[in-house]
């Protein structure tokens, strides 16, 4: 059974640094790339980074360059999300996804295979 777990989420102010966890079981690591998504209530889902497992791929989003970083620990079957400079617009539920490709990183929601249930962050000013 596949599970993406994520965890971290709270309520920060603005200005605070905050870091997601997402723990995946299940899954042959090495064949899926790894993302962070997030939503905002009435918003589409929004890509910020993806990574492989390997390490040859990673991407971030221009709009999370400098303040968001993605990182992964085979070791401990875990992706990380680390944001810096939090903003009340970064509010928001955030979720970790898998997708089974061979091309690298996709910023396309559809193109993931399966999803976490999410976490909650919520940022005040």
């Amino acid at each position: 059974q596949v599970q993406l777990v994520e965890s971290g989420g709270r309520s920060v102010q603005a200005g605070d640094s905050l870091t997601l966890s997402c723990v995946v079981s299940g899954l042959t690591l090495p064949d899926y790339i790894m993302a962070w998504f997030r939503q905002a209530p009435g918003e589409e889902r929004e890509f910020i980074a993806g990574i492989s497992w390997t390490g040859n791929y990673k991407y971030h989003a221009p709009s999370a360059e400098g303040r968001f970083a993605i990182s992964r620990v085979p070791a401990e079957s875990a992706i990380y999300l680390q944001m810096n400079s939090l903003k009340p617009e970064d509010t928001a539920i955030y979720y970790c996804a898998a997708d089974r490709a061979t091309r690298g990183v996709s910023d396309r929601a559809k193109d993931y295979d399966y999803w976490g249930w999410g976490t909650q962050v919520t940022v005040s000013s």
